[in-house]
C-alpha cells in the first residue's frame, strides 16, 4: 500500500450511500470530493487506487478520512491514533 497524502478532514465522513449504488472510496487523500475519489490518484504515488465497492443498502455510514482505517473503506476510529 502506498502512503496516502494527508485528507483535509482526518475524521470520519458522515455520507448516505444508496444500496445497490457502485462507490469509489479515496485511498490517496488528493480527492476534492473526500471521500470519494475523483481520480486525483492519477497524480500520486504507484499504488495509490481507489477501493471501489457496490453499497447493499440505503445507510448512513461513517467513511475514513486519515486514511489509515482497518475497515476500508469505513471509519474505525483510527484517527484518533497517536502518531
Amino acid at each position: 500500500m502506498s502512503q496516502s497524502a494527508p485528507a483535509d478532514k482526518p475524521g470520519p465522513h458522515r455520507v448516505e450511500l444508496l444500496g445497490g449504488y457502485q462507490y469509489s472510496w479515496c485511498t490517496c487523500g488528493l480527492s476534492k470530493y473526500q471521500p470519494f475519489c475523483d481520480g486525483s490518484h492519477t497524480m500520486a504515488p504507484p499504488g495509490a487506487k481507489p477501493i471501489v465497492f457496490i453499497q447493499e443498502k440505503d445507510q448512513t455510514v461513517s467513511m475514513c478520512g486519515c486514511k489509515r482505517t482497518g475497515t476500508r473503506p469505513f471509519c474505525d476510529g483510527s484517527h484518533n491514533q497517536q502518531a
